[in-house]
């Protein structure tokens, strides 16, 4: 990524330095597991001190948590395109909700490793998962309220039926549901587009919310 030289030199060089960080870690944690990846593997591999990796994380765990920050924003920029993007509102949906159960899959599948440090967010980090429910939930309802104007749809609460959607479709994006879907084998794909088709024929028909 091209470094906005409008900013400081010394404020692009502290960004730098705490995506080479993570760099760092994710290796570390793909070599050797969370539980023996440790903050001063981590500076010996950028040949620095762990002092001063902690100069920019307080500890382990926040490194970790910031691993799976950067990837569910990573997951919210791919759902936003489906947002910004034209055409009905069943294919943006349920494109939306196939793309991110597809990236899930895929970490699963190529980054078991890193995928794991999903378990310890949910399991100790649950404020950080309401803030990502919260900005997919608003991204559902961007595309609610745009078929809505568009006259695709007819829901008088475009909130509620972003609560409905995103709570229908979690367990084709939660971390824990898509390892099990994996692990079974279950034809996820087809059930995940079957739930979007289901919703927005409600949607289509008028249904109301509260």
């Amino acid at each position: 990524m091209k470094a906005d030289m409008s900013e400081p030199a010394s404020q692009i060089d502290e960004q730098s330095f705490r995506t080479q960080i993570l760099d760092a870690a994710r290796i570390q944690v793909r070599r050797h597991g969370e539980a023996k990846t440790n903050v001063v593997d981590i500076a010996r591999a950028l040949g620095t001190s762990h002092t001063t990796i902690y100069r920019h994380f307080r500890s382990k765990a926040d490194i970790f948590d910031a691993l799976v920050i950067e990837a569910m924003r990573d997951e919210e920029e791919m759902a936003n395109r489906f947002v910004e993007t034209d055409g009905p509102i069943v294919e943006r949906l349920e494109g939306m909700v196939l793309a991110l159960h597809a990236r899930k899959r895929e970490r699963f599948a190529t980054d078991p490793e890193v995928y794991g440090l999903y378990r310890r967010i949910v399991e100790e980090r649950p404020e950080i998962i309401t803030a990502y429910s919260v900005a997919m939930t608003a991204l559902i309802a961007r595309i609610l309220a745009d078929g809505v104007r568009r006259k695709q749809i007819r829901i008088d609460n475009v909130e509620a039926a972003a609560v409905v959607v995103r709570d229908a479709v979690t367990v084709f994006v939660h971390p824990a549901h898509v390892a099990t879907a994996v692990a079974a084998g279950l034809p996820s794909e087809r059930m995940a587009r079957n739930v979007v088709r289901t919703l927005c024929a409600a949607f289509q028909a008028g249904v109301d919310l509260v």
